[in-house]
């Protein structure tokens, strides 16, 4: 209730066009299929996986930080990672833990043999996308904890794709197959209320003052 409360004064700081934006983009927005990037070396490729989790409409990003540190540029995210939540881990355990804990298959992108085609991948329930280094690809434990995996077809004599490539490709075809189906994949109203009010408070300059005064009447 107080939230709610917070949310309407909060509104009257922003244009009425900036609410039904968020309210058009929060209706595309999932929980469902959620991305984690471990120990990607090169920071556009991890920023460029957050963008194209912001524009395919994914809402948690999950980054493995424990080889090279914190790896996302904003200037390359452009903005993104003020609209996804992104959540930070030393090791890749508490990663495929976490995900797990939270009702996730754990997706390994990966050229493996056994890996199913993506074209030819059905979607059974929610889904954590994992994506690894540049040059080695996912670790041994990711590999061995996970419970599918999943690459995309290729012709050419290049054997894989850039993440940030293989991302968009993946991220793009998936959700587009979510929306299709069946699944309850939209955010629940807590969620999106939640959203509303965490990008209300980033849409407002002086929102650290405003806070104050809401505080003090109320």
């Amino acid at each position: 209730m107080m939230d709610e409360k917070l949310l309407a004064y909060l509104e009257e700081f922003i244009s009425e066009k900036r609410i039904e934006r968020f309210n058009d983009i929060l209706g595309h927005r999932t929980n469902f299929i959620t991305v984690a990037i471990e120990d990607v070396f090169q920071m556009h490729n991890t920023s460029a996986v957050i963008r194209s989790c912001e524009s395919f409409g994914i809402q948690q990003a999950h980054l493995i930080e424990g080889k090279y540190g914190q790896r996302l540029d904003e200037e390359i995210a452009m903005g993104a990672q003020k609209w996804v939540d992104v959540k930070r881990y030393k090791n890749s355990n508490d990663a495929v833990d976490v995900l797990k804990n939270k009702g996730y298959k754990i997706v390994a992108t990966s050229p493996h043999a056994d890996s199913s085609l993506l074209q030819d991948y059905e979607l059974d329930g929610k889904m954590a996308l994992f994506f690894g280094t540049e040059n080695k690809g996912l670790s041994d434990y990711v590999l061995k904890n996970a419970d599918a995996y999943l690459k995309i077809p290729m012709v050419g004599f290049t054997e894989s794709l850039n993440i940030s490539v293989s991302a968009a490709i993946i991220l793009q075809h998936l959700t587009s197959k979510l929306k299709s189906s069946n699944f309850d994949w939209k955010l629940t109203q807590a969620e999106m209320m939640e959203k509303r009010l965490d990008w209300t408070k980033k849409s407002i300059k002086s929102i650290d003052d405003i806070l104050i005064r809401y505080d003090s009447d109320n």
